[in-house]
């Protein structure tokens, strides 16, 4: 559902604001359905490389896109109360991203 995505890259424990992606699935056939393997692939081309996608909810394609990376669900309103909730469970994300395609995905919430 998001037009775009903000990406940051987390390093010794500091997060960074990288850039503004356009998510290209909005760029796409709208005649997609939910859940259509090619809807997943247009979201991934606007994620690049990353490694970690948080998001307050994932759809049916949830299974195909933890083939590629790791998926954490979060419980928060906002972009700085998510980066919160990745510092504070960083080990738990790298233990799972570090799985491959057999991870399963996160989710966090605030204690």
């Amino acid at each position: 559902m998001a037009k775009y995505f903000d990406v940051y890259q987390f390093t010794d424990g500091e997060a960074e604001f990288v850039e503004r992606r356009e998510n290209s699935k909005y760029a796409g056939d709208e005649s997609m359905k939910h859940g259509d393997p090619k809807k997943a692939d247009k979201s991934l081309s606007g994620l690049g490389n990353a490694q970690v996608w948080a998001n307050r909810r994932f759809g049916p394609n949830l299974p195909r896109l933890l083939k590629k990376l790791l998926c954490v669900v979060v419980r928060v309103d906002s972009i700085s109360e998510v980066i919160d909730l990745i510092q504070a469970n960083w080990d738990a994300v790298v233990k799972e991203c570090a799985k491959g395609e057999d991870r399963k995905h996160l989710v966090l919430k605030p204690e």
